[in-house]
């Protein structure tokens, strides 16, 4: 059955895809609402603080891009949960070598309408698994083990890279399975009975 509300969140989860990766800032600060908030792995802080950083990274060359797959929403009348999957990209140098590192996982969205516009209250990105490659295959990469086991399995290749370019990388970020994802999971059911934040 059509469904004019999914579409709508549907539409909304792929504008911060599409619009973050473009640098349109102006249009992207309208997919959030005033008090949203970001919890990435460099970066937790209000959608406004995020915007900034992410502005000021793209001006400095980070390559960070995102690519959606299939999206599954959760709706009660004005609040809804969508879970998409998707894949963060990313590249830079690490130990002098141009890599490529490809985190899959999903966003984790709680999303509300509000004056007949839905936006985006809180993002928080579940990390399932992720790898890294030299951009020439020809290239030798080591890494050091002891910085990579800081990291859980889902996101450590993004993390060591994100660390080695000056990022402040969160080590208890959801994965696959374990306490925080169960803790995000009990987080949306909350959010769809009421609950006054997620």
């Amino acid at each position: 059955m059509y469904d004019e509300e999914k579409l709508a969140i549907r539409e909304l989860i792929e504008n911060w895809a599409l619009w973050r990766d473009a640098g349109d800032w102006e249009r992207f600060a309208t997919v959030w609402h005033d008090d949203g908030r970001m919890n990435a792995t460099w970066c937790q802080a209000s959608a406004t603080e995020f915007i900034r950083q992410s502005r000021e990274g793209m001006d400095r060359g980070v390559n960070i891009l995102h690519f959606l797959g299939g999206s599954t929403i959760d709706r009660a009348g004005d609040r809804a949960v969508v879970q998409t999957k998707m894949t963060i990209s990313q590249r830079a140098k690490v130990h002098d070598v141009l890599v490529d590192v490809v985190c899959t996982g999903r966003f984790y969205d709680f999303v509300e309408k509000r004056a007949a516009k839905w936006g985006v209250v809180e993002r928080q990105p579940i990390y399932e698994k992720d790898r890294m490659d030299a951009v020439d295959p020809s290239a030798t990469l080591k890494l050091d083990p002891d910085l990579l086991s800081r990291f859980a399995e889902g996101y450590r290749h993004l993390a060591y890279l994100q660390v080695g370019i000056g990022m402040d990388v969160k080590t208890t970020m959801p994965g696959l399975k374990g306490p925080e994802v169960e803790a995000l999971y009990q987080r949306g059911k909350a959010w769809l009975a009421g609950s006054a934040r997620p």
